[in-house]
């Protein structure tokens, strides 16, 4: 078992919460409430995205936050992740402090390259920037103090490889799509050979992706998949230690070693979410749970499609 104050090392030394508030999908009015709940409840880490297109409502509930005396900018781990026109070649460092203006900070905890593959503003161009020079700019906002730790998001692990190899600031974090249906060993045992932590997005199985929408305003097609939280062996452990079989899944990636980013706009279950360090897996349980030997990714990420440096360019049939 772990205490709700858990943090992983990161290879610079910093110190990241292994349990963040997620806010994908969530609107500027509820991620307020969301953001102001979750802190008050003990949580530590935000996990954001310009193009998420909430930062600013993050930056006001922080700073009220602040000012309210409930918690100080040092105690609170802050990420945000450039989308693909924002590491488009030279336009890093302003994308940074333009996410930074909104957030009302003036460094972020974490920043993550959220694709590897960089598009113009409107997404209707493929701009073929390989994923070192990508990473060169992530070194640069490093070296200049906007960022404590940098990383990247849904790249795989030859793109890691390669940004490496560069020898420049090393990857601090990967933050990839991961579950009970989609476990990521290779991925997890990658970043560990090369200390990299790594961040679960979508633990859950991510319910609410449906109703996604790109910054185009396009939505996208989602195949059927199955559902993790009503797998048979999960219902059981979660029975067995009187928990939710959400709250089993959550624990099953921390007993992993990673970090997780559940999202909730709902107090009640931004506190369900939290309370998941009474109790840990045994190894029998882990065992158990990976017997449906089910691996589905849920987000392939369409539009990366025909890019050079399409991470997912393997799987696509």
């Amino acid at each position: 078992m772990s205490s709700p104050s858990a943090t992983i090392t990161l290879s610079n030394g910093v110190k990241m919460p292994v349990i963040g508030l997620g806010t994908w999908q969530s609107s500027s009015e509820e991620v307020i409430a969301a953001v102001k709940h979750a802190v008050k409840a003990g949580y530590r880490l935000i996990d954001t995205a310009s193009v998420y297109g909430n930062e600013a409502a993050i930056g006001t509930a922080v700073k009220q936050l602040i000012e309210e005396g409930v918690v100080k900018r040092e105690e609170l781990f802050i990420t945000t992740k450039a989308w693909t026109n924002e590491f488009a070649p030279g336009k890093l460092e302003e994308s940074l402090r333009e996410s930074l203006k909104k957030l009302q900070i003036d460094y972020v905890d974490l920043y993550l390259a959220h694709m590897p593959t960089a598009t113009n503003d409107d997404m209707t161009e493929q701009i073929a920037s390989p994923v070192e020079d990508v990473w060169k700019q992530f070194d640069g906002v490093y070296k200049a103090g906007l960022a404590k730790a940098v990383g990247v998001s849904n790249w795989n692990n030859e793109q890691i490889g390669r940004a490496l190899a560069v020898g420049l600031t090393p990857i601090h974090n990967s933050q990839v799509e991961l579950h009970l249906y989609f476990p990521q060993f290779e991925h997890v045992e990658y970043c560990k050979k090369h200390n990299i932590s790594v961040t679960s997005y979508a633990t859950l199985g991510s319910p609410g992706r449906v109703n996604f929408t790109l910054p185009t305003g396009a939505k996208l097609d989602w195949a059927p998949a199955a559902n993790e939280l009503e797998d048979a062996n999960v219902i059981e452990i979660a029975k067995k230690h009187n928990k939710t079989p959400a709250q089993v899944v959550l624990r099953y990636a921390l007993d992993r070693g990673l970090a997780i980013i559940p999202k909730s706009v709902t107090a009640s279950r931004i506190n369900e979410n939290f309370n998941v360090f009474d109790f840990s897996l045994t190894a029998e349980e882990i065992s158990k749970l990976e017997e449906a030997k089910i691996n589905q990714r849920l987000f392939l990420q369409d539009f990366m499609a025909g890019h050079p440096e399409d991470a997912f360019a393997s799987e696509r049939k």
